[in-house]
């Protein structure tokens, strides 16, 4: 998050837009990965801010790999998201607007491991037992998939 730290030291927690992109990454009997963030002790998916240059593809696979060691083979696109439900005010003060886009991702590799700045703790939930203490930029995406499978 070279980008968004750079850009901090100048704005301070004024708002600020974040593009990013995040994965619904599934095991074999369709439990989704969720991550709890070291920041607010919330539950989420794997996912962040992109650097500049880089496509939201690439962002979703870096965030991936490098919070959870697992390696995205392939990534469909789902959705994108963004607006005023997307507002969020981090632990630390700052502000900002996400603008995200929402990868599924089926195919992957790798040994699952803990990035321990940004997670305590990573584990697959079926949908119905995803705990409730959810970071707001994930309660609404996974909303939003919820409702899409009715």
């Amino acid at each position: 998050m070279g980008y968004i730290l750079d850009l901090r030291r100048i704005v301070g927690t004024r708002v600020i837009l974040i593009t990013g992109a995040l994965v619904l990454l599934f095991d074999e009997n369709n439990r989704l990965l969720m991550q709890k963030r070291a920041d607010n002790g919330l539950w989420g998916m794997p996912g962040g801010s992109m650097e500049p240059g880089e496509t939201f593809e690439a962002c979703a696979m870096r965030e991936t790999a490098e919070e959870t060691g697992l390696i995205c083979q392939e990534l469909e696109y789902w959705r994108h998201f963004s607006g005023k439900e997307l507002f969020i005010t981090y632990p630390n003060g700052d502000q900002a607007y996400i603008a995200t886009i929402a990868f599924i991702c089926r195919k992957w590799n790798g040994k699952m491991q803990v990035q321990k700045e940004e997670v305590t703790r990573q584990q697959f939930f079926a949908l119905e037992e995803i705990p409730d203490q959810l970071d707001p930029i994930s309660r609404v995406i996974l909303d939003a998939y919820r409702s899409r499978m009715k």
